[in-house]
């Protein structure tokens, strides 16, 4: 583990694995509940956690790394469900990758339960791991210039969900009516770090 000074108030913490990142966010989460932990921000990444709004951040700092990576607590009891189309213009393509038909690939994605690692991107979108590394699969070589809202993408060991009609260069096996960013809802955000989600097939690939 290491940590990064980021201005005067800030840390990155860098961490071995995309795994640890979460277990990482989830202990200082839970720090800052409990009342041990004053920070404004805990926001995480790929392999990264930055703090912000800290008093001492130098102090904190030599803490964290002075120390292992907590355990991933256990994780929480609800479990978001969104149900998916699996009707993509990328499914056959996915299939292919993987060497299965293009049902496998359904069946595959909806029994798996996947947790949202971190946000990013755009308002709501999460980035949600859970398929063996064996699924990974790499981004479309030529982007499109428009990904409707709702689609249900693949790219790298990630599966994501569309919350609004963007650019973008993941894989598409599906699209779901589900609203993932509403500003009228509190939280706007459906999805947030540490949810479970589950994928809930409404119509046949």
């Amino acid at each position: 583990m290491r940590a990064l000074p980021v201005g005067d108030g800030a840390l990155l913490v860098e961490v071995a694995s995309g795994d640890e990142a979460q277990a990482l966010h989830a202990e200082l989460v839970r720090r800052r509940a409990e009342g041990s932990l004053s920070v404004r921000e805990i926001v995480p990444a790929a392999r990264t956690v930055l703090l912000d709004g800290l008093d001492d951040p130098a102090r904190l700092a030599s803490e964290l790394t002075a120390s292992d990576v907590p355990p991933a607590p256990p994780r929480a009891r609800d479990v978001v469900e969104l149900p998916v189309r699996y009707d993509g213009p990328d499914l056959a393509d996915v299939a292919a990758h993987w060497g299965i038909r293009e049902e496998e690939v359904a069946r595959i994605h909806a029994d798996t339960e996947f947790t949202v690692a971190f946000c990013g991107f755009a308002p709501g979108f999460g980035y949600l791991t859970g398929l063996p590394t064996r699924f990974d699969i790499p981004r479309r070589a030529t982007p499109r210039t428009a990904v409707p809202a709702g689609s249900v993408g693949l790219a790298g060991p990630y599966t994501g969900v569309y919350p609004r009609s963007s650019p973008g260069g993941w894989q598409l096996i599906g699209t779901t009516d589900t609203v993932l960013w509403d500003h009228a809802r509190v939280p706007a955000a459906l999805l947030s770090p540490g949810t479970r989600v589950r994928f809930v097939p409404v119509g046949a690939a």
